[in-house]
């Protein structure tokens, strides 16, 4: 079973990803831009403005993601647009979360202060979104129609959104078997 999940910055994917698939035993796919980042030694916020300007940016991570998560039987993939790129997916989940909650959540990770880090995600948001619909046609803000779930995470705990994809991959599975 491949499971992808979706959000903006700061709504939790990463951690989500990683305890489901931990608790399913499933590998987890989480290729992000600050690893490809690294990858071609660049800071990254200077990385995300580069990609502002270079589509190839997208179209190579996502690309990647993909191939990863299809070289594999059962998996769970994590980035803002798996939803929409894992087409094949069994189960697609998005998680939204409020800007203020979010810039909490990259403070606590990252340090700095609320109003910078607030300004970050408003700003990466914006950015993203344009982009999205750029190279893609994709709306990520609306995810009603592709999602199978969609989880708002402001007042839950990570064990409580991964019980819930977790009780939503048992009632698929049955589905699906």
């Amino acid at each position: 079973m491949r499971i992808a999940i979706s959000s903006r910055s700061g709504c939790g994917n990463t951690t989500i990803t990683k305890m489901l698939a931990e608790k399913l035993g499933y590998p987890m796919i989480n290729f992000t831009f600050r690893q490809m980042a690294e990858e071609r030694g660049m800071d990254f916020w200077d990385f995300c403005r580069l990609a502002e300007t270079d589509y190839e940016i997208d179209r190579e991570l996502d690309r990647r993601q993909v191939e990863m998560a299809m070289s594999v039987p059962d998996c769970v993939l994590g980035s803002r647009l798996a939803i929409w790129m894992l087409e094949d997916a069994d189960l697609k989940v998005y998680l939204t979360a409020s800007a203020e909650t979010r810039a909490r959540r990259i403070l606590r990770r990252e340090g700095g202060t609320f109003e910078q880090r607030y300004k970050q995600t408003v700003e990466r948001d914006s950015h993203d979104t344009a982009r999205y619909m750029k190279i893609y046609g994709i709306d990520n803000t609306s995810a009603e129609q592709t999602a199978d779930i969609v989880i708002a995470t402001d007042d839950r705990t990570p064990e409580e959104i991964v019980s819930i994809i977790a009780d939503a991959v048992k009632a698929k599975k049955g589905v699906l078997a």
